[in-house]
């Protein structure tokens, strides 16, 4: 039976920490190691790419570069990259955010080269076809270099070789939540081993013990080799928590903080100072401004290419569904859509007719509706669809119709709405928009069916993130994560 344990009070997703570096880590977990590999393998990188764009040129008919402008722009190129963090700690490792800060520090570092060329005396032929070559050459191998290292180290961390031991301050709902999400993905590096709090919530509750009281930190630190602390809501005063922060950074511990009302901040903050007095400003975005608006028009116009793109796909698909299980082809289903709505989603047909009508018990308190219930009915080409969501194709045609967008909050059976809304507190503030093929939540491995309530809250806290920090900056990248995790690791991206 589902538990509540974390969700009593349907917290919002808890997205991602505030960080604040303090000083280097006294300990790094081998992190300085990987930091030079990286340093290393992408000066093997510019130069692999420097020696093919030249070895080349010839054939090309563009002149050979000198070698005096191509170790400057090695040099540009890896002073980008580190001033973009790529050889500093980051608490999430992506795997697409690297490859867009190596794009951008190799354009950036060829543009800076050809200006200077312009700009200083000497010889000025094609230089146009020099750099372009070089950028092209170096944002190519660079870029591959990068994926390569970024997956290898994303392994390590899951392994627990570059865990980093963490401390959290604040043993309450929002310190356990923050414990079982770092603890559900240890590719952040952070291995909660326990809290420090003098009224910790009941330990039954907590997903690692309590260690101590705050007064017990610098021992704590000491005692279980604690590399990293997070700052979350406690009872102990203001002062005393400025404090322990305060200490945190004398010995060498970086500090993240949960800020407080999290649940409003998004990723447009504006941060004015007065007297040294920080005040936070969270800007969001209006569902029903011109910004979605046009979303909607991009997402239809987007799903009708891609509906005749892929239309040879679409028949192979419709005929192996009306051989496997008959007509109709598309299985339909009444869904809550923008304002709640009701539409017919689409999909593939996966499994066969049911003989008996399905007949679902009552539910206990702590269980949400949906699941698989009764005999599976999938046939095997069925199988095959839902392993590789190939079922949820043509729901292009919903989107062309208007009815749904390429991402968004996945569309919920209208029968379950009202149970939702009276369980899952802001269940229906995901309405607001129009439901998605794929979403924030499904990226992080939140789909398919299930009953339990946690996981639903969860699902319903990933979309309500997800409303708070859209952009069309996310909206590509979680299509992006959902075209590769078909293929490769679901979480890697």
């Amino acid at each position: 039976m589902a538990t509540r344990t974390l969700n009593a009070e349907a917290l919002p997703a808890l997205e991602p920490l505030a960080l604040e570096r303090a000083v280097p880590a006294r300990r790094t977990r081998g992190f300085g190691s990987w930091a030079r590999g990286a340093l290393l393998l992408d000066g093997l990188m510019l130069l692999t790419a420097a020696l093919i764009s030249e070895l080349t040129a010839g054939s090309a008919g563009v002149p050979q570069t000198q070698p005096v402008w191509l170790l400057a722009y090695a040099a540009l190129v890896v002073g980008l990259l580190a001033r973009r963090g790529l050889y500093d700690w980051r608490l999430r490792l992506s795997i697409l955010d690297n490859f867009k800060r190596v794009v951008t520090a190799v354009v950036l570092g060829s543009m800076t080269l050809l200006t200077l060329r312009i700009l200083l005396p000497g010889d000025v032929d094609d230089l146009a076809g020099q750099s372009l070559r070089l950028l092209a050459f170096s944002a190519v191998y660079l870029a591959a270099g990068r994926v390569a290292f970024d997956w290898t180290q994303l392994m390590a961390r899951r392994h627990g070789e570059l865990a980093r031991p963490t401390l959290i301050v604040g043993a309450g709902r929002v310190g356990a939540l923050t414990a079982t999400r770092l603890l559900d993905n240890p590719e952040l590096g952070l291995k909660p081993v326990g809290f420090l709090d003098k009224e910790p919530l009941d330990e039954s509750r907590l997903p690692v013990p309590v260690l101590g009281a705050s007064w017990d930190l610098e021992r704590l630190i000491e005692q279980h080799g604690i590399e990293h602390v997070v700052v979350t809501f406690s009872t102990a005063p203001n002062e005393v928590l400025l404090r322990e922060v305060e200490r945190c950074e004398e010995l060498g511990v970086p500090v993240s903080l949960v800020p407080r009302l999290f649940e409003r901040v998004t990723e447009r903050v504006n941060v004015e100072h007065i007297g040294g007095l920080p005040l936070l400003s969270a800007r969001r975005t209006n569902p029903k401004g011109w910004q979605f608006a046009l979303k909607y028009i991009v997402d239809r116009i987007v799903a009708a290419a891609l509906l005749v793109l892929i239309s040879p796909l679409l028949l192979a698909l419709a005929l192996g569904t009306l051989i496997s299980v008959g007509r109709p082809i598309f299985f339909r289903q009444p869904r809550a859509g923008r304002d709640g709505r009701e539409f017919e989603m689409l999909k593939f047909r996966s499994m066969r007719a049911a003989s008996e009508p399905l007949v679902v018990p009552d539910l206990p308190p702590d269980t949400a509706p949906g699941g698989v219930e009764g005999d599976d009915r999938r046939t095997r080409f069925g199988t095959l669809l839902r392993r590789t969501s190939l079922d949820e194709l043509p729901q292009l045609i919903n989107v062309v119709q208007g009815r749904m967008s390429l991402v968004g909050p996945r569309p919920h059976a209208v029968a379950h709405n009202e149970e939702y809304r009276k369980l899952i507190k802001g269940y229906m503030i995901r309405h607001k928009v129009l439901p998605g093929i794929t979403g924030l939540a499904q990226i992080n491995g939140c789909r398919g069916e299930t009953s339990e309530l946690d996981q639903m809250q969860q699902r319903v806290n990933y979309d309500l993130e997800y409303l708070r920090y859209w952009s069309p900056a996310l909206d590509l990248k979680i299509i992006m994560r959902t075209a590769l995790q078909t293929v490769f690791d679901p979480k890697a991206y």
